[in-house]
């Protein structure tokens, strides 16, 4: 390839395409987050979305080209929700020094997230896989979306889920921390590793390394604890 335009001739004609837009929204995305001092309302995964999204609507784009060529990017996601263990390996010295208050915020976390939504979806009516696909919404993606698929939801919804959780987590987690009086980052962290996963654990690390350590064990451990917790509610009180 001699020019750029040889460049974007071959891959305007191949899937790739949609797997280097992706990958350029995301640059871009995280670098105007970064201009903007690491402001919530330019989460970059939020940003990539609405860029993406644009694009697929303004050209008429099926989601299922778009997917043929950004492929590569789900296919990491198994091995990301692999490499969550390895962090919680790493910490645990300092997972083993919190244990007793680091597991009741994880019982109650965990149970508070999968009830609420059985309690809402039951007010308003939700059809059963609906209300499966919302139950694990607080885990990260691939636990979630395997969770949801084992139990006769929609992978998909449930993928939807956890991406509005996890920006939703991170817009609002440093204002309504301050506005409580949360000082302890270990605290801050753990609260939104363990609500919002991955995009919480992120915004976490932006506010503060300690907050972002403990987000990241949260968010592990609510993986593990979740896949028990979800299975469990959704044949007791759902009979499924």
């Amino acid at each position: 390839m001699r020019s750029p335009v040889d460049l974007w001739v071959y891959l305007s004609t191949s899937p790739l395409i949609w797997l280097t837009l992706t990958v350029c929204t995301w640059i871009g995305a995280v670098e105007l987050s970064v201009r903007l001092k690491r402001n919530p309302l330019v989460n970059p995964v939020m940003t990539s979305i609405i860029v993406l999204s644009i694009v697929m609507t303004v050209f008429h784009i099926p989601y299922e080209k778009f997917f043929a060529g950004a492929q590569f990017v789900h296919f990491l996601l198994g091995p990301a929700t692999v490499a969550i263990a390895v962090p919680l390996y790493l910490q645990w010295d300092e997972v083993k020094k919190v244990l007793a208050p680091i597991g009741v915020a994880l019982a109650v976390g965990s149970l508070v997230a999968v009830l609420s939504v059985m309690v809402l979806g039951w007010l308003v009516g939700l059809p059963r896989d609906v209300l499966i696909s919302f139950l694990p919404k607080s885990a990260t993606a691939g636990v979630a979306m395997a969770i949801s698929s084992s139990l006769g939801g929609n992978p998909s919804l449930t993928a939807v889920l956890v991406i509005l959780t996890g920006i939703t987590g991170a817009l609002i987690v440093t204002p309504m921390m301050n506005r409580m009086g949360i000082r302890d980052y270990a605290a801050r962290g753990f609260a939104v590793g363990l609500t919002s996963h991955g995009i919480g654990t992120a915004r976490a690390y932006d506010v503060d390394p300690t907050a972002g350590l403990f987000a990241g064990m949260a968010m592990a451990l609510n993986a593990i604890a979740t896949s028990i917790i979800v299975p469990l509610a959704a044949r007791l009180l759902l009979g499924s």
